[in-house]
């Protein structure tokens, strides 16, 4: 049977230091969930490699099957069209390479759990859950799609008992942290906790954390980072979109 396809996580990439340094902790973590997997990284901008050098690293050490899993947590413009038009370059360059795209982080309960997880270390205990607002704070997008997921999150984690959870965006759609902050305290919440919807620290989670400051919040929870929810989920991703060893047999038959 050939080896098991690697898995090529894909970040945004930041001009700051912590956005790499943090993903590179989360595909550690990935690493260790399984042993003998190949687990690489490239980044779209800012960072190296890029999603071709890593392309061509994996080809030239013999790889032939990849699974790219964009390390996004919505179907927004670069999940829709950066990794997608990166991928096709490479495989246009590189004969023989098979490349399937799992699919975006996000929504998954895994994901709720490590809300929760930040919540939780940033000091908030279970039996505050029912007298707390939450602001589900995300990066932002233009894309409607995007935009009504991250809703529908809030709608669906508000059903497990917090007081009220709200949607904020740091870019791009509204509201900003801060004014979701501030209309949930007008609502007669007492305690209100934001809870950044972002995996990786950079500018965005910054304007996060600024503006839960600056409105007041009570609780600020930490960026997802290398939860090791998160590192579950991109082994559940990867082992949805890669093809069964069932299937690498009769390839290799």
């Amino acid at each position: 049977m050939s080896p098991a396809p690697a898995l090529l996580v894909i970040a945004h990439g930041s001009r700051d230091p912590r956005h790499a340094a943090t993903v590179h902790a989360l595909t550690r973590r990935a690493r260790e969930l399984r042993p003998g997997l190949r687990v690489e990284t490239a980044f779209l901008e800012f960072d190296t490699p890029s999603v071709g050098q890593a392309m061509s690293s994996l080809y030239l050490s013999g790889v032939r099957e990849v699974v790219a899993l964009p390390l996004l947590l919505t179907r927004a413009f670069h999940a829709k069209s950066d990794v997608p038009a990166a991928l096709a370059e490479s495989a246009a360059r590189l004969p023989g390479l098979s490349v399937r795209v799992a699919d975006v982080l996000g929504p998954s309960p895994l994901l709720v759990s490590a809300l929760e997880r930040r919540l939780a270390a940033a000091g908030l205990a279970p039996a505050d859950r029912a007298g707390t607002a939450v602001v589900l704070a995300s990066a932002g997008s233009t894309d409607p799609e995007a935009i009504a997921v991250i809703a529908g999150i809030a709608r669906e984690w508000r059903r497990t008992g917090w007081g009220a959870v709200r949607p904020a965006f740091a870019s791009a759609a509204l509201p900003r942290t801060q004014d979701a902050v501030r209309a949930l305290r007008g609502e007669g919440f007492a305690r209100v906790a934001v809870a950044p919807y972002v995996i990786a620290p950079g500018r965005l989670p910054d304007r996060i954390a600024a503006g839960a400051e600056a409105a007041g919040a009570d609780v600020v929870a930490g960026v997802l980072g290398d939860a090791p929810e998160l590192a579950r989920l991109l082994l559940h991703r990867y082992d949805a979109a890669a093809p069964a060893p069932s299937a690498r047999r009769a390839l290799t038959a």
